[in-house]
């Protein structure tokens, strides 16, 4: 994501359909970040970029690899300057802009993706900072640091890879490069349903798309001559960049076989557009233009859209959206004007003063982020009134950690309630799990006790097929143990009906077919219906209103919205009803006629947007009879 290497550093001949290029790759991601509609994956820019930096950077050094006059330290030199500079700049901003605009429990991973950011390990940070108390992307402004984190890695090691190849095994340089990016294409394919976030955030699964470029630099193809088939190469390779940008969305099993067409698309257009009517429109003033200021729009769009999608607590949409695309821009073309231009000319600013500006740099953002680190997220900041709002963040079940996931982790499932053997079991995804917890309480008060078996994003339904297989495997083993202990003799349903996913009636009906084998197993069986889920994370809302002295606007989401989000699910629910199926209606223990509540005396009930907190989940248990 770096910019363009000029003639007088690289020796190469510059290519304006290279920026052009670039253009396709960030404005893919900033539409996609900005919620535009047709760029539902527009997220594979990153790696266009990816592929892009391995062609040029790999150019550069085998180049002087060669020629006998690499110098690793002109090589880091000349990444300081591209780098480092808009970069620095970019976290100092979002570091004072969270520490104005963040409630305390979103302002303290700030700090820490800064240290993480600067010392380019952020993809690492990520890769830790995951689960449901990490908080979402739309609070952390630099994540989108992972993909330069990933490229500074790469870095660190292929330019000595070159120099010993071209000391120890000259004719080996493409086989043991093109081995090593099979090996990790190979890798990114057999770990692509992975749910830790190691195939997305870390080297090992995404260098095959730096070495794509890497490859295309080193001439392990041969050029293309006939005319012909470098235009239909470079337009397929454009056409395989749209089908991703336009088909993908954030559903789409991502990366491992579905990044083969971006980055391929990529490297088509890197090898056979020149030359053709594809290079003539890719170098045309606006999209060159573009890809000049790739890097800092890259760096800018992010921490703009979610600082303003934080202080208005809604997604852009609208004018709001176009205000922050013009600012992106604007900010993108202020930081390549007076940021980047000026540390990239050697004339002005020799390799010695870089380096001290990018020690200095580095040093006094490590300061300030553990400065604010020790601060722990600065509530002085704010009256008590706005502190216990934002304190619904934490009232999730204190068996959450312990109890959630269970399967997932080969443990025991949790046995809630009193000290006697349990005759019933809560069976759902991470929704259930604070129900799960107010219904032990209930269960404990009666000398009763009952069984949690959670799975994320695993509704209880049997043959549902989910992007973990492990899902499946959860599911039936649930059954499998309901089926060996007759002592369970009542059995609660509870998912996030509500997501979308579930309303279709192929699900409806895997969903019949689950409640029908659990009563023939002689269970009686208990839906809890869907929770309303909401527009905004309920607490940081509450907590903006408390700010704000407007607590009596607190009001959620529409009932009318979730009944048409669920109509399927609830004519199947008021069906098993009639056949004795005990319903427990989370919309009126939650809903007036008009809209759903979002506190009840002072308390958030959720803990986010849409899993119930502990005393949402109180108010939905007390309607169990």
């Amino acid at each position: 994501m770096h910019g363009p290497a000029t003639p007088s550093t690289s020796q190469i001949r510059y290519r304006r359909d290279i920026d052009g290029l670039r253009a396709l790759a960030i404005l893919p991601v900033l539409l996609f970040h900005a919620h535009v509609p047709g760029f539902s994956g527009g997220y594979v820019g990153v790696d266009i970029f990816f592929a892009i930096s391995g062609y040029l950077i790999t150019g550069i050094i085998a180049r002087e690899v060669d020629e006998g006059r690499f110098s690793l330290a002109r090589f880091y030199e000349r990444r300081f300057r591209r780098i480092m500079p808009a970069l620095a700049l970019m976290i100092l901003i979002v570091l004072a802009a969270a520490a104005l605009l963040y409630l305390p429990g979103d302002l303290e991973g700030v700090p820490r993706s800064a240290l993480a950011a600067t010392l380019f390990a952020s993809n690492l940070w990520f890769f830790t900072d995951t689960g449901y108390f990490s908080g979402g992307a739309d609070v952390k402004p630099l994540l989108h640091t992972w993909s330069l984190a990933v490229e500074e890695q790469y870095y660190i090691g292929f330019p000595i890879l070159l120099m010993l190849l071209a000391r120890f095994a000259p004719h080996w340089r493409k086989a043991v490069v093109a081995g090593i990016a099979a090996g990790s294409l190979i890798l990114a394919i057999a770990m692509q349903r992975d749910t830790s976030g190691f195939t997305f955030y870390l080297l090992p699964t995404r260098a095959w798309e730096l070495f794509a470029g890497a490859l295309l630099a080193l001439g392990a193809l041969p050029p293309i001559r006939p005319r012909w088939m470098r235009e239909l190469i470079a337009w397929g390779g454009v056409l395989a960049i749209a089908c991703a940008v336009t088909l993908y969305d954030r559903n789409t099993l991502f990366p491992g076989l579905t990044a083969l067409p971006p980055v391929l698309g990529a490297a088509a257009l890197i090898h056979a557009a020149p030359g053709t009517s594809m290079a003539r429109l890719l170098a045309l003033p606006p999209l060159v233009g573009v890809g000049l200021i790739s890097y800092s729009l890259y760096l800018w769009h992010w921490p703009l859209i979610v600082f303003t999608e934080y202080a208005t607590d809604m997604p852009l949409s609208g004018a709001t959206r176009i205000l922050v695309i013009v600012a992106a821009l604007a900010a993108a073309i202020l930081s390549w004007r007076f940021v980047e231009r000026p540390f990239r000319d050697s004339r002005r600013l020799p390799a010695r003063a870089i380096f001290r500006f990018t020690g200095t740099a580095m040093a006094l953002l490590c300061i300030l982020s553990l400065a604010l680190m020790a601060m722990g997220g600065w509530p002085a900041r704010f009256t008590p009134q706005v502190l216990a709002q934002m304190a619904g963040q934490a009232d999730f079940a204190p068996t959450r950690k312990q109890c959630h996931d269970n399967f997932m982790r080969d443990a025991k499932p949790c046995i809630l309630g009193a000290d006697v053997r349990p005759d019933a079991m809560l069976w759902g995804d991470s929704h259930g799990v604070e129900l799960a917890y107010a219904l032990s309480v209930r269960a404990k008060a009666q000398g009763r006790s009952l069984i949690e078996r959670t799975t994320s994003s695993c509704p209880p339904v049997l043959d549902y097929e989910a992007k973990d297989p492990r899902c499946a495997a959860a599911n039936r083993a649930t059954f499998d143990a309901i089926r060996a202990d007759p002592g369970i003799r009542r059995i609660y349903l509870a998912a996030f009906w509500a997501n979308g996913d579930f309303d279709r009636p192929t699900f409806v009906a895997q969903l019949d077919s689950t409640i029908a084998a659990l009563r023939a197993q002689g269970r009686q069986v208990v839906l809890i219906g869907p929770v309303p889920p909401q527009p905004f994370d309920v607490p940081r809302h509450l907590a903006h209103l408390a700010q704000a002295g407007r607590m009596h606007q607190a009001q959620g989401v529409a009932r009318s919205v979730v009944e048409q989000r669920t109509t399927h699910l609830r004519a199947a629910f008021a069906r098993w009803q009639r056949l004795g199926v005990p319903l427990i209606d989370t919309l009126a223990a939650l809903c007036d006629a008009r809209y759903c509540a979002i506190e009840r005396n002072g308390k958030p009930l959720y803990f986010d947007s849409h899993h119930l907190s502990v005393a949402g989940a109180t108010l939905v248990a007390a309607r169990d009879n």
